[in-house]
């Protein structure tokens, strides 16, 4: 049984309690040996001594609850293993809550007790003094309650840790900050090695989701409430309203309390506790609850097994037997960590007594000590010859405890687990969330890769209570109306004062900031749904002139020194590495400005540019390309297109030429050319508008031509160039390859005129903002041309991470979107700031291209080519006999003829009329105005073809009579020849087609 160690203590405690501890000891040997023995009936088991440290004076839950479960599992360890060759014995010792004693009794065990083991201490203070003294004696230091993560970086091998770091709860935290989108938070933490141990865990996990640190609370331990009361109410002053608690619940409580009565328990806060408080809900004060209601928590997650629900009724029994004045104890996590620290000591004690015995090694040094006072010695301690294998055993032990899977990892500590999220409400703490290494928050304890699909703010799917009884999140963070203004600095410039101005007034001394940056930044300050006290501060020296360039304007929000700048300060990247910026409210980029001169370029040869040379050529080939196309398809059946060669080739180019102006008078009679005509008139006709216009603006509205368009023949003349003092535009112009002594500062816009004036610069360069009101002031002077690079525009600055960033952005565009902008332009810039004379813009090879038009020509192409393949495979098809010829001759006795000549005849076909066209049919008939075949006693095609070339029977030639009757007279040659010629192409249309020889056709128009 549990000494109590309540009453006074003697005049001389250390002599008196290490006796009365003596004693103790002896009495719970022989009681847990004589109760061993019984239930086993071993009497041989192997006593090996344990010692146990706690903070019994002042009965602690910690210390209270972990003996009683380390009693309780000796105990019921041994009776479900009867056989086991081993037995530890428990030596307790009260460590008082002081460090310097803890060590004393630590050094008492080891020396006098000479423990195998130490379960304990409780706090992470004494743990850092008890390690090395576990090591040098070679005995393993087990400790179920000593959570600080600085305890792992001492690392020896025969310290292990039972309960969870604090480390592995700051991820858990850190989510629960992220799922509510939180980007500020400040720990309050109590100033010792337990509270200060948290701080670099929890600050890279807060990182880590993005958001900042910008204040530390350390509270001492022995703080008096009004102490408390003057941190609080510094905490007040900031804008911050996210907060993390670590210390131990005593002084939390007191630390509620206090935040209750200074109304930081109120809507809009938001508090948040690790396990060193949340675990200990259940027993703390209903009237300390009072205060916390809407605290979130977090602490480790134990099942609700079987096996722990019997152990929580069993356990709750024995300590109302041993503690009746506590009328309703509650069993923590602790005590289970207490609970399954002692089983696995038990387990490795025995597994490691089979191969050692739980002795000391000989210290020479210890002959040389005395007794009494100097018991406690250093050199008196000796090394365990059991302590490396009862370490190792350790270290292997793996088993389901109560608290969960007990696993001693590699460094010693305990193998992590879930977490729970915690809600103050009510008389305790309400379940909400879970949270896992794998898995993040989630609403159930599911499988991890389940749970990690989610998003954040749906996984922490039950209902949050937060102070004040609020229903809605805290946005996190507040401008206090009592607190101080925000220090805006502001740009000091001798030029473009329309964008920012500081003027002073000489009478009163008094600061006036104006300028379209101003009415902008005030604008959007208007919108936000919170007030934001502020203050211009100008960025000056005590003359009152510029303290520094934009850059170094920037770098004081890094340093501090302002909160924020508002001016014609240009996002960039090398800036946004130390501050954070707002959306930009103007446009971006910039580029050159350049003096112009009288458009040289209006010569007799002026009506070639509004187009490329490759448009130029391209358009000439098609036209060419369309006549042929047109002649192709036309030729057979179109009078326009028939005749000799020349007339043939003239027609076509004429034709496909006055297209250009439709002026073409030729009949197109295919309904494939007629579709390849209208296809490139159209064609034509974009261009040709497209050339006017072009034309037009050539010769009226672009009147003036820049100087220069080209940055690279400044830099290979090395001409001199302009910028703007103070602006980043200089390293611009240096990465560009301008050399420092090229490069000329102004001030201002009519400093600029002025350094053109003189020729002491060929082009400046700025942002487009600058330009555009360089321009408006001096329009038939100078134009902005190409090149332009690319920026970001004027934003507002702001330190990193500020909570400040989002909602400013946001009302940025609810500015930028309005009308609001519009009239802040007008008011600074004036309605028309664009040069009524001339572009106050132009671009290197304003002319025409290709580029514009080769869809256009890609469609005239397809269908004219489209056309060619369905007329040649139409035309092919109906002479197939041609190309089909087997033999020639008349009586057929020659070979066949070559694929050559075959290929030749067809062609002299296509060369022909067709005379199956609408368009022929009419010259055939017998009528008014046409040759008759009569009137010309001209006897059938048939009968005028034996005599040519076909061969044909010879009883149908010998029954056939004259060609011509000899007595008719025929007026006119010419008429005779159309007769003949009429005559052999109705023999072709009647008989399908054939080789006429042109040579007898001539003899025999001679003859008649």
């Amino acid at each position: 049984m549990t000494p109590e160690i309540g009453g006074r203590r003697p005049p001389n405690p250390v002599r008196w309690l290490r006796f009365l501890d003596v004693a103790i000891l002896f009495a719970a040997v022989i009681g847990n040996v004589t109760a061993a023995v019984g239930q086993s009936g071993n009497a041989t088991a192997t006593a090996v001594n344990v010692g146990v440290i706690l903070d019994l004076n002042r009965r602690t839950d910690v210390a209270q609850v972990g003996l009683s479960c380390v009693e309780m599992a000796v105990s019921e360890f041994y009776a479900a293993h009867p056989n086991y060759t081993t037995r530890i014995v428990i030596a307790t010792r009260d460590s008082g809550g002081d460090v310097v004693q803890a060590a004393a009794s630590a050094l008492d065990l080891i020396n006098n007790v000479q423990v195998q083991a130490i379960l304990g201490p409780e706090t992470s203070m004494q743990a850092n003094f008890l390690i090395p003294l576990g090591e040098k004696a070679q005995i393993p230091v087990i400790s179920f309650s000593a959570s600080s993560p600085t305890l792992a970086s001492i690392r020896s091998p025969y310290f292990f840790r039972a309960t969870q770091k604090d480390s592995t709860q700051v991820n858990a935290i850190a989510a629960i900050v992220k799922a509510f989108s939180w980007r500020q938070v400040v720990p309050i933490y109590v100033d010792n090695a337990y509270g200060e141990g948290i701080i670099p865990s929890l600050v890279d996990s807060l990182e880590a989701v993005d958001a900042r640190v910008p204040y530390r609370s350390a509270i001492s331990a022995s703080a008096t409430d009004d102490q408390i009361g003057q941190e609080l109410y510094k905490l007040m002053t900031m804008q911050t309203r996210v907060f993390v608690v670590h210390m131990a619940p005593n002084l939390g409580a007191r630390l509620f309390a206090k935040a209750k009565e200074v109304e930081m328990m109120s809507p809009g806060y938001v508090w948040i506790v690790t396990d060193g408080i949340t675990g200990f809900l259940n027993s703390i004060d209903s009237s300390v609850l009072e205060s916390m209601q809407g605290v979130l928590g977090v602490k480790p997650h134990v099942p609700r097994t079987k096996e722990v629900l019997e152990f929580r009724s069993r356990w709750k029994r024995k300590f109302q037997r041993d503690h009746p004045e506590i009328l309703d104890p509650d069993l923590n996590s602790y005590g289970l960590w207490a609970y399954d620290a002692t089983v696995a000591l038990a387990t490795a004690v025995e597994k490691a007594g089979q191969a050692t015995n739980f002795t000391f090694l000989n210290n020479n040094s210890s002959s040389n000590v005395g007794n009494g006072t100097n018991s406690t010695d250093l050199d008196r301690i000796r090394a365990s010859s059991s302590g490396p294998n009862l370490a190792l055993e350790l270290s292997r032990t793996r088993f389901a405890g109560l608290s969960g899977e007990f696993a001693i990892e590699p460094d010693g500590q305990l193998k992590g687990s879930a977490y729970e999220v915690v809600n103050v409400n009510g008389n305790g703490g309400r379940v909400v969330g879970f949270w896992t290494r794998g898995g993040g928050l989630a609403r159930e304890l599911t499988n991890e890769s389940t749970a990690g699909r989610r998003p954040l703010r749906e996984s922490l799917m039950r209902t949050v209570i937060w102070p004040g009884d609020a229903a809605a999140v805290p946005k996190g963070f507040q401008m206090p109306t009592s607190g101080k203004k925000l220090r805006i600095g502001v740009p000091v410039k001798d030029g473009f004062s329309e964008f920012v101005s500081v003027s002073t007034d000489p009478g009163t001394n008094k600061t006036s900031v104006t300028g379209y940056c101003i009415d902008i930044f005030e604008a959007v300050v208007q919108t936000l749904p919170y007030a934001l006290p502020f203050e211009y501060v100008p960025f000056a020296d005590a003359n009152g002139d510029s303290a520094g360039t934009y850059n170094d304007l920037v770098y004081q929000v890094f340093l501090g020194n302002f909160d924020a700048v508002v001016g014609d300060t240009t996002i960039i990247a090398n800036r946004s590495n130390y501050v954070d910026f707002t959306l930009p409210y103007t446009e971006s980029g910039v580029s050159m400005v350049v003096p112009v001169r009288p458009d040289g370029s209006k010569n007799a040869w002026l009506f070639l540019k509004p187009l490329t040379w490759d448009l130029w050529m391209t358009t000439f080939l098609f036209f060419l390309f369309i006549g042929f196309v047109v002649w192709v398809l036309e030729h057979r059946i179109s009078k326009d297109f028939r005749g000799p060669p020349s007339h043939q080739a003239g027609t076509s180019l004429w034709f496909s030429f006055s297209t250009m102006v439709f002026a073409h008078r030729e009949n197109v009679v295919s309904n494939l050319a007629r579709t390849v005509v209208i296809i490139w008139c159209f064609v034509v006709l974009i261009i040709t508008q497209s050339y006017t216009a072009s034309f037009t603006s050539l010769l009226t509205v672009q009147r003036l031509q820049p100087t220069v368009t080209d940055i690279n023949e400044l830099l290979r003349k090395g001409e001199f160039v302009g910028y703007q003092d103070g602006s980043f535009v200089v390293g611009l112009l240096k990465r560009i390859g301008f050399r420092d002594d090229r490069l000329v500062p102004y001030n201002n816009s009519d400093h600029c005129d002025t350094l053109f004036g003189q020729g002491r610069i060929a082009a400046a360069f700025d942002e487009i903002p600058y330009i555009k009101l360089f321009l408006a002031r001096h329009c038939s002077k100078y134009m902005m041309t190409d090149p332009s690079y690319k920026t970001d525009g004027f934003g507002f600055v702001f330190p990193k991470g500020s909570v400040l960033v989002p909602d400013i952005s946001r009302a940025v565009l609810n500015v930028t979107e309005g009308d609001k902008m519009t009239k802040i332009e007008e008011a600074w810039f004036g309605k028309n700031s664009r040069c009524p004379e001339s572009s106050t813009s132009v671009s290197p090879g304003g002319q025409l291209g290709l580029n514009s038009f080769w869809s256009l020509f890609l469609i005239a192409g397809v269908a004219a080519v489209s056309a060619l393949i369905i007329f040649a495979a139409t035309f092919v098809y109906q002479h197939r006999q041609i190309l089909l010829q087997q033999q020639e001759g008349e009586d057929n006795s020659q070979p066949k003829p070559s694929f050559w000549r075959r290929i030749m005849n067809l062609l002299r076909t296509f060369d022909k009329k067709d005379l199956k066209c609408h368009t022929f049919r009419d010259d055939n008939r017998v009528g008014n105005n046409e040759v008759n075949l009569v009137s010309l006693n001209v006897m059938s095609p048939s009968a005028y073809s034996v005599q040519t070339e076909f061969p044909v029977d010879s009883s149908t030639v010998a029954a056939t009579p004259p060609l011509i009757d000899s007595s008719m007279e025929l007026q006119d040659n010419e008429t005779m020849a159309r007769g003949v010629e009429i005559s052999i192409d109705l023999h072709q249309n009647f008989n399908g087609g054939g080789e006429i020889d042109n040579a007898n056709v001539n003899d025999e128009i001679t003859r008649h």
